[in-house]
């Protein structure tokens, strides 16, 4: 955790997935020099920090129980990440991550609830007006568990098969966006419209 305090009105959070929507994802990512940031990333943070969000990471860490590194490479990685953030005005106010395989059953493991609940327990947090971005189906599917918006990042378009692949997982995005910047521009003009 940062120095958020819990406090007793609810804010918005930005539930945000890690590889691929941060980083470059390159597969079981956990070393610091793997670290490659996706253009516009840590500005896109930043954007939300200025707007009052709560931002958290959260993150299927499967590697851990593959044995390809264990949870405190993780937590480096992430003191890392955060280095990265600060040099650009931008910071997380948390990372959760989910150490388990896909086979274990666990309860953190997107789009299981376990780390937005984990969240929730440590900071009055307003789900109804948060979001989630993410690049996979089990990011929008959590979105939709919770209550939370949904936001998709797909580099290039998406066809109709994509989209029909998206339905019958129930994993329909509120909007599509080929970066966070993008994302986070959409997020902060729908708060507008919702003002009105």
């Amino acid at each position: 955790m940062s120095s958020s305090e819990k406090t007793d009105t609810p804010r918005p959070a930005a539930f945000l997935d890690r590889d691929g929507v941060l980083n470059v994802d390159h597969g079981y990512v956990y070393r610091p020099e793997q670290l490659q940031w996706i253009d516009g990333a840590r500005e896109a943070v930043r954007l939300l920090n200025s707007a009052g969000y709560y931002v958290f990471v959260i993150s299927n860490q499967s590697g851990v129980a593959r044995g390809f590194y264990d949870e405190a490479a993780v937590k480096s990685f992430h003191a890392h990440m955060q280095e990265g953030l600060a040099a650009q005005g931008a910071h997380i106010d948390a990372f959760y991550f989910c150490p388990h395989h896909p086979d274990d059953g666990c309860r953190c493991r997107k789009p299981n609830v376990g780390m937005v609940e984990r969240a929730v327990s440590e900071l009055q947090l307003d789900l109804r007006r948060s979001y989630l971005i993410g690049d996979h189906a089990r990011d929008i599917q959590l979105a939709h568990r919770v209550g939370a918006k949904a936001i998709l990042l797909t580099p290039g378009p998406v066809d109709a098969q994509a989209l029909d692949r998206l339905k019958v997982e129930q994993a329909m995005p509120d909007a599509m966006a080929k970066s966070m910047a993008e994302a986070v521009d959409w997020i902060l003009n729908d708060v507008k419209t919702l003002l009105r």
